[in-house]
């Protein structure tokens, strides 16, 4: 008899299981590398086969394993059903061929396929797309499921959280879970704005809600991982990260996380080097005001709207002596107050400044380039770890990200291999890289 997964679900029986249950089957796949690999396993036994009812199958459980080409191939030769317009629409949707998708999920509805599901996904589809007002209309049309379908208002979230709508997002999100509390993806991407708007407490509530339910989801234990180290909870952080090694034990990045995380339990804070930044602070925070200045001097500083020593690192000599009124007797007198302290006029852009013309290897920077360097860090889609860590560093584009070296940022607290090897991607994606000392 063949082996099946613990659902009891056989994609290759005498019939074709429900929509349901090839959902149900789906998330046991991908619940554990050894099933996964079972599965494998078993749609391979089946390639031979070559009936219109196995096409079917073949299908489906190609697109379950993400074999998303070879999944078109064998549905376009597969009897026409609900099941196999719906799974041809989502191999394309993966694939980017968005008409074709929107066109079988059409053509499902002539063989009694749900309107309102069909619907939702050809909504989800649109979005894909970044059709959003397509997107919008065939949400309008299924606007009698308001507070009734979490799925609607979980798709009405997502819609709106593209555009940039993040309240009303959020509130359909919650909406979609007071209608169906294990809603998985709701869950989710609430969590996930919970965090980013930095209610982190209200995260980690969600993040634990989808953690309690099985299959485990390990996007979500990964980032309750984050959160707990965050908080300096090693322990709870650890525990996410070994029930996602329990059931995908080959996962690469838990691996990298657990490292990190067991550094951070051992990880030295140097209290003397926090005390020098606290008093440079302290001292950059010092108002204009507090020294022996000529009255032109102080006059052309506070219509320049310096007003601490700070703000004197920002401004270069020749802006200052650019002013009216400003000359070479008041730079002398602001300078004479910036040296024995160690500082000097326009410290701080040197600091910031990153490459405008050359590049480390000596090559030309374009304008396309330096675009690229003028970008926020939202732009590289990182993760929660990644971000923050980065936050932490009060890096805010690109370029300050691609001045820096592996050593400075894993210098920053909890910032360990995962992050910076993702970092490294992200840029090596764009044609950038981290600044190197070779």
């Amino acid at each position: 008899m063949e082996q099946m997964l613990e659902t009891g679900i056989d994609l290759f029986g005498e019939t074709l299981p429900s929509l349901e249950q090839i959902k149900t089957l789906a998330e046991q796949v991908h619940s554990s590398e050894k099933n996964l690999i079972d599965f494998s396993q078993q749609v391979e036994t089946h390639m031979s086969e070559t009936s219109k009812q196995a096409s079917d199958a073949l299908g489906i459980g190609l697109f379950i394993l993400g074999k998303n080409a070879e999944a078109v191939e064998k549905l376009q030769k597969a009897k026409d059903s609900k099941e196999k317009f719906i799974y041809l629409a989502f191999a394309q949707r993966r694939m980017g061929e968005f008409d074709e998708a929107i066109q079988n999920l059409q053509k499902s509805l002539g063989h009694q396929a749900d309107t309102l599901s069909i619907n939702l996904e050809k909504a989800a589809t649109y979005r894909h797309a970044a059709n959003y007002d397509a997107s919008a209309k065939e949400l309008k049309a299924c606007a009698n499921f308001e507070n009734v379908s979490a799925e609607y208002h979980y798709q009405q979230g997502r819609l709106q959280e593209v555009q940039g709508f993040y309240e009303e997002a959020t509130e359909n999100y919650r909406k979609a879970i007071e209608l169906s509390p294990t809603h998985q993806k709701a869950l989710f991407h609430l969590a996930y704005r919970c965090d980013l708007s930095g209610d982190e407490d209200a995260a980690i509530n969600y993040y634990k809600q989808i953690a309690a339910n099985t299959p485990a989801y390990v996007s979500a234990l990964l980032n309750l991982a984050v959160l707990y180290e965050d908080k300096e909870k090693f322990d709870k952080a650890s525990q996410c990260v070994e029930a996602v090694l329990e059931t995908h034990p080959n996962h690469q990045r838990a691996i990298l996380f657990k490292k990190d995380i067991d550094s951070s339990k051992t990880m030295f804070y140097d209290e003397e080097k926090e005390k020098k930044k606290t008093r440079k602070n302290q001292i950059l925070e010092t108002p204009i005001s507090d020294f022996e200045l000529s009255v032109r001097s102080r006059n052309c500083l506070k219509k320049m709207k310096i007003q601490t020593l700070g703000d004197l690192l920002n401004i270069t000599e020749a802006e200052l002596l650019s002013y009216k009124n400003f000359g070479e007797t008041s730079l002398k007198e602001v300078k004479s107050i910036l040296e024995p302290k160690g500082l000097t006029l326009g410290m701080s852009l040197e600091e910031k400044q990153f490459p405008s013309m050359n590049g480390t290897d000596g090559t030309t920077i374009t304008d396309h380039d330096q675009g690229l360097m003028n970008k926020p860090i939202d732009d590289l889609q990182l993760s929660v770890r990644a971000r923050k860590c980065l936050q932490k560093l009060n890096i805010r584009v690109i370029g300050e990200l691609s001045c820096k070296t592996d050593a400075e940022l894993l210098g920053c607290k909890n910032f360990g291999v995962t992050s910076l090897n993702e970092i490294k991607k992200s840029l090596g994606d764009i044609g950038l890289s981290l600044r190197s000392l070779d």
